[in-house]
C-alpha cells in the first residue's frame, strides 16, 4: 500500500512492523491461514506498535514468524539483515516448503 502520501520508498530501510505488514499482506494474498493471534502485551514495548501494524504484528507473533529480543518487539526499529533472513525462513515453513 505504500506510505500515506502515496510514495513507496523502495530504497528506504524498513522497520520490523513494516516487515510484519508486508508479510501479513503477502500471506493473505497467497490464501494462507492468518488467524494466529499472539499476545503483544507480553513485550515491554508493546505500546510502541503502531495502530496500522497491530493486526500484522499480532499475526506475526502468533504465527511464530517474529518474536522478541530481550523481552522487546522493537517494532519501530530497523529490520536487520539477520532478522529478515530468520523471518523469511520462518515464513517458508508456513508455505509448507
Amino acid at each position: 500500500n505504500g506510505y500515506p502520501d502515496g510514495s513507496f520508498g523502495p530504497d528506504n530501510s524498513i522497520t520490523r512492523q513494516e516487515m510484519a505488514a508486508i508479510l501479513y499482506r503477502y500471506a493473505q494474498y497467497k490464501g494462507w491461514d492468518v488467524s494466529a493471534q499472539g499476545d503483544l502485551s507480553r513485550y515491554t514495548d508493546s505500546e510502541s506498535v503502531s495502530a496500522w501494524s497491530a493486526e500484522a504484528m499480532t499475526w506475526a507473533v502468533g504465527a511464530k514468524v517474529m518474536n522478541g529480543m530481550d523481552g522487546r518487539l522493537a517494532p519501530q526499529g530497523d529490520a536487520l539483515r539477520s532478522q529478515t533472513a530468520t523471518v523469511l525462513m520462518r515464513m517458508s515453513t508456513l508455505a509448507g516448503n
